[in-house]
């Protein structure tokens, strides 16, 4: 089932970027598909599934809390390096700020704008509106895997990482009806996005982009 709505944005890439995106086996798409969802290390050892993270309030990160019937995989094994190492943290926290503004209905989230800044965070604006206009949310299980991380220098990263929506479906608020149609090439989801580390330490998704279908997420 193709949970996403459309994700509109655009990633400015560098040469160090677009040499990682090719490594992942990106097209030249630079927007993402209609229905479209990041981050693991590069690393041939064994990836263990990490539950959907969830920020505490310490050091001023705002809490992520998801509903009991939702929830995030991220598989991605830790790189021995602490700067790729809290990106790909970082990361992941994002895509859990995105999921949870859309549980609550809600763009003006703390998380939100805590872990996401730039063209990202308005294009996950409207990202978010749109499942708040359809009266929307989604249940079950996303996975994320296939984690690639660069820092071309000590305030910029490039992450990504593919998602499978196989298992996870759009359900309707009102109703409480889940439309739980047979998965398709399309619930498997490339992600490619850039990061920049903020003068608190945090690392901020700058720009997204997506390719939905993409050969090399799918099983």
């Amino acid at each position: 089932m193709n949970r996403r709505p459309t994700l509109l944005a655009a990633l400015a890439l560098t040469a160090t970027a677009a040499l990682t995106l090719s490594a992942c086996g990106s097209d030249d798409d630079s927007t993402a598909k209609d229905n479209d969802k990041i981050a693991g290390a590069d690393t041939d050892k064994e990836k263990s599934p990490s539950p959907t993270p969830s920020a505490s309030e310490s050091g001023g990160r705002p809490k992520i809390t998801f509903p009991s019937d939702a929830k995030n995989v991220f598989e991605y094994q830790k790189t021995g390096d602490a700067a790729k190492d809290a990106a790909l943290a970082d990361s992941t926290l994002a895509v859990n700020a995105v999921d949870e503004a859309i549980f609550q209905s809600d763009t003006g989230t703390k998380a939100l704008g805590f872990y996401i800044t730039d063209k990202a965070l308005s294009s996950y604006i409207t990202y978010v509106q749109k499942y708040v206009d359809d009266g929307e949310t989604w249940v079950g299980e996303t996975r994320y895997f296939n984690y690639k991380v660069t820092l071309p220098d000590a305030k910029k990263a490039y992450v990504t990482y593919c998602s499978d929506e196989s298992k996870s479906y759009i359900k309707n608020k009102k109703s409480g009806k889940v439309d739980r149609s047979p998965a398709t090439e399309n619930a498997y989801v490339l992600y490619n996005t850039s990061l920049t580390k903020n003068s608190d330490g945090i690392w901020q998704t700058t720009d997204v982009v997506s390719n939905r279908g993409n050969k090399a997420c799918q099983p």
